[in-house]
């Protein structure tokens, strides 16, 4: 603890609330617990060892990573269970090899038979055992092999014993929009990866681990029979796009810009701050939901209150530009100087911007710094 506040930051910072944080962290817990199933983070939202320890309890956690390295860091940082979620670039292989060889469990996915003879190729030359989930398409949203398609037999038969399980991430659950449409997703996405590994087992190929997830289907499941593991990662901070599908209020989002006021332009009603698109992110993931953010909710820093009817409703590089949805801004209530802090539409996307979160415990004052790591 410190007697600095976030009023004494330069700007753009990047400001965590670790009560929200502990909060989201206990409520997926809770969730998960009452599902009977295994909670695997994605940590490609916090990128911190820290954020970690507060989403595992402090306790030992198997989790989930889009680059390497990530799966780095958190080995480093001692964590051993870590699933590699993006489709598998052969010219990984040797990386991936030499974490294994240290003594990480690291499982990689792909869904292609062009990839599956590289793993196969690669695991005979090399004499190490790589572990594979195969990716399910479980919504046509972006990648994966269907559960009835012949081309997931030939991939496991070609895998052998480096078959590890079925994953799968209905990222069309971005597009619902009702409850029964959530709740329908969270089943399509249970039932055919489910299905999937059935397929695998009653072809004699071994599918231990059933792996389905994302925010949204697992905020709203009602029934995992047959899932081992869920994923999910923005539930760690919320963000505006998470609000506008109600997995989370705007009293959960635990993370922030703290910004500066730079300038006014009277002429065209603007406010400018220095956090543009390089600290807000390009993220317009509202722009399609009932509300529009533009790129973030405008808060009164002291208060954490949204500061009603203004958005960041365009930026440059390094100036964001808040308006008035009325048309009409008060000036007065942005001085020059004065700050604002933005929440984000995609905390993944925002975060992305800094190497590391001014963390506040529900007030003003800086508790710590943690760090994150970036990069690939």
């Amino acid at each position: 603890m410190t007697d600095e506040t976030i009023f004494d930051l330069s700007t753009p910072a990047l400001i965590l609330d670790r009560i929200r944080l502990e909060r989201n962290a206990e409520r997926m817990r809770d969730k998960v617990r009452g599902l009977g199933v295994t909670l695997r983070p994605h940590v490609k939202t916090s990128k911190s060892i820290d954020v970690l320890r507060i989403l595992a309890g402090f306790e030992s956690i198997p989790i989930t990573v889009s680059t390497l390295a990530e799966a780095r860091y958190f080995f480093a940082n001692g964590v051993t269970d870590i699933l590699y979620a993006v489709g598998l670039a052969p010219v990984k292989l040797p990386e991936i090899a030499e974490l294994i060889r240290a003594g990480c469990t690291l499982r990689i996915i792909l869904d292609t038979i062009e990839a599956a003879d590289s793993v196969r190729e690669f695991v005979d030359a090399e004499g190490v055992p790589i572990e594979v989930l195969i990716e399910i398409d479980s919504d046509g949203h972006r990648a994966g092999v269907g559960p009835g398609d012949l081309l997931l037999i030939e991939i496991g038969q070609q895998l052998g014993t480096s078959l590890a399980g079925v994953m799968t991430h209905a990222g069309a659950s971005y597009d619902c929009r009702t409850i029964a449409q959530f709740e329908a997703m969270a089943e399509q996405e249970r039932a055919l990866t489910v299905e999937a590994a059935e397929r695998l087992r009653h072809a004699g190929l071994p599918c231990p681990i059933v792996s389905v997830g994302s925010t949204p289907t697992l905020h709203y499941a009602r029934n995992l029979a047959g899932v081992t593991e869920v994923r999910a990662g923005v539930y760690a901070f919320g963000d505006l796009v998470q609000f506008e599908l109600g997995t989370c209020s705007i009293e959960d989002i635990a993370i922030g810009v703290m910004a500066s006021v730079i300038g006014h332009n009277r002429q065209h009603g603007r406010v400018l701050i220095d956090a543009g698109f390089l600290a807000l992110s390009r993220d317009r993931g509202t722009a399609d939901l009932p509300v529009d953010w533009g790129y973030g909710a405008v808060c009164d820093p002291a208060s954490g209150e949204v500061i009603e009817d203004v958005t960041v409703s365009s930026t440059n590089q390094e100036h964001g530009i808040i308006t008035a949805r009325s048309g009409e801004i008060d000036f007065d209530r942005f001085s020059v100087g004065s700050r604002v802090m933005i929440l984000p539409n995609h905390a993944c996307a925002t975060a992305a911007a800094y190497d590391r979160y001014f963390v506040t415990e529900g007030s003003e004052r800086i508790a710590g710094v943690w760090n994150r790591v970036n990069g690939w």
